[in-house]
C-alpha cells in the first residue's frame, strides 16, 4: 500500500515509520520536507506522491504552553490536519489522523470509560484543537480514520515516564510529587504504531480509540515504572489542586477501545504487560539517556 506518513521525528511518528516499512511502500516526511500548516506545500506533496493513506503524526503537543502559543497550536492542529483533508478530497485517499483522550472532560466516574460516540468537552485550549482538527477532518473527507490515544509513552522524544527516570536520577534528589487523581492508561507508542497499520490493512474508517488495556493513575504509574527499572526513591502522590498547571486537565481518561474489539482488530495489551517489554527492551538506554539529562540539568 502506498502510504505517506508526515511527522516522521516525533515520538509515535518514529514508531509508525520503523513498523510500515516493513510491508508497504512508504514516504515519511518531517517538518522539514514538508509543513502541512502551508496549503501549497501539502497540495504538490498529495499530488507528488498520490497517497492511498496519509498518516497525520505531526502535532503541537505542549499542553500548558498552547495556553500561550494559541495561534502556533491552532496552525500545526487544526490548519494542518484542514489542508491534508482537502486536498486529499481533490486527490483521493483516506487520511488518518492521531487525536487525544483530552477531548473528553473527564468528568464521567471512575473506572467508566469513554466510548467513541461519546459527546466531547475540551477543558484546555490544546484539547480544544484536537477537538476541532477531528471536525475539519469529518468536514472534508468521506473517508477518513480518527484514533483517539492517550499517556503515549516511547523510546523517542519526552515523555512523562523519562522526565520521572530524570528526576529520580538527579542530583541533588528532589522531592517528587506526582497526581494521584487523574486516571489513564498508559500507552506504548510502538504498540500504537502496529495498531494503526492493522487498521490501515483491515480498511477501517471511522473513529477508534487505540490505548493499553487496564487504568492507572500518574502516580501509579511513577511509582510502578521506577520500581521496575530498579531505582529507589520516595514519590509522594498529591491531588490535581495540589499540582497546578496553566492547564486544566480531565480527571478521568480512560478510553474503551470499542470499535477495535467490535471489529476483531484490537492489538492493545494491558499496560503493565507493555511496559514491562518496554523496560526490558531499553532499560539501559533509557538510564544513560536520563543520566546524561540529569547531569546537565
Amino acid at each position: 500500500m502506498k502510504i505517506v506518513l508526515v511527522g516522521k521525528n516525533g515520538l509515535l511518528g518514529r514508531e509508525c515509520l520503523l513498523v510500515l516499512n516493513r510491508a508497504h511502500d512508504l514516504v515519511a516526511l518531517g517538518s522539514r520536507e514538508l509543513d502541512i500548516t502551508d496549503a501549497v506545500q501539502v497540495e504538490e506533496a498529495v499530488r507528488r506522491y498520490q497517497p492511498e493513506v496519509l498518516i497525520n503524526c505531526a502535532a503541537y503537543t505542549r499542553v500548558d504552553a498552547a495556553e500561550q502559543e494559541r495561534e502556533l497550536a491552532y496552525r500545526v492542529n487544526v490548519v494542518g490536519p484542514r489542508n491534508l483533508a482537502a486536498s486529499l478530497a481533490r486527490h483521493g485517499g483516506t487520511l488518518l489522523h492521531i487525536s487525544t483522550d483530552s477531548v473528553f472532560d473527564g468528568e464521567r466516574p471512575v473506572p467508566e470509560p469513554y466510548g467513541e460516540d461519546d459527546a466531547v468537552g475540551p477543558l484546555s485550549y490544546y484539547s480544544q484543537t484536537k477537538v476541532a482538527s477531528e471536525t475539519v477532518v469529518k468536514q472534508e473527507l468521506s473517508h477518513y480514520i480518527i484514533v483517539r490515544t492517550a499517556w503515549v509513552y516511547g523510546l523517542h522524544g519526552p515523555n512523562f515516564l523519562k522526565t520521572m527516570l530524570r528526576l529520580a536520577l538527579s542530583n541533588p534528589k528532589p522531592r517528587i510529587k506526582v497526581v494521584n487523581d487523574q486516571f489513564g492508561s498508559l500507552t506504548w507508542s510502538y504498540r500504537v504504531a502496529e495498531q494503526l497499520a492493522r487498521i490501515i490493512e483491515a480498511g477501517g474508517q471511522g473513529i477508534y480509540h487505540a490505548t493499553a488495556e487496564g487504568y492507572a493513575t500518574w502516580f501509579e504509574v511513577a511509582d510502578y515504572f521506577l520500581r521496575r527499572m530498579g531505582i529507589e526513591i520516595q514519590i509522594n502522590p498529591c491531588t490535581t489542586a495540589e499540582y497546578q498547571t496553566p492547564a486544566k486537565r480531565p480527571k478521568n481518561s480512560i478510553l474503551e477501545n470499542r470499535r477495535l474489539k467490535d471489529q476483531g482488530l484490537n492489538l492493545m495489551r494491558p499496560w503493565k504487560t507493555d511496559l514491562d517489554e518496554f523496560i526490558a527492551r531499553y532499560r539501559e538506554v533509557l538510564l544513560q539517556e536520563a543520566m546524561i539529562t540529569a547531569a546537565r540539568s
